[in-house]
């Protein structure tokens, strides 16, 4: 289970993370976080594991999705990856 941040902690340090979106094209019409890279969730896994991100290794890194299932799934794969990563708790739902 990766570690989480809360929306309020994201929102008063956001400019320290990369944000990674890993929802759907599809979902992305409902809102996104300022800012973030949409990488859905397969996308993402695929990437760290095909070495493909590299320049976001020694970037502190924030995945979400909507509920925050996805964004924990990301999170752990990017930390087994070597990345530092963590998961907005509760999904983008917690951010509006």
């Amino acid at each position: 289970m990766a570690d989480k941040i809360t929306a309020k902690e994201l929102m008063s340090q956001k400019n320290d993370f990369v944000i990674i979106d890993v929802r759907e094209i599809d979902e992305l019409k409902g809102g996104i976080i300022e800012d973030s890279v949409h990488m859905p969730l397969g996308l993402a896994i695929r990437n760290a594991k095909k070495k493909q991100i590299e320049d976001m290794r020694d970037k502190k890194i924030c995945t979400y999705c909507s509920s925050g299932y996805r964004g924990n799934i990301a999170a752990d794969e990017l930390t087994k990856e070597g990345f530092y990563a963590i998961t907005l708790d509760g999904g983008y739902s917690s951010w509006l």
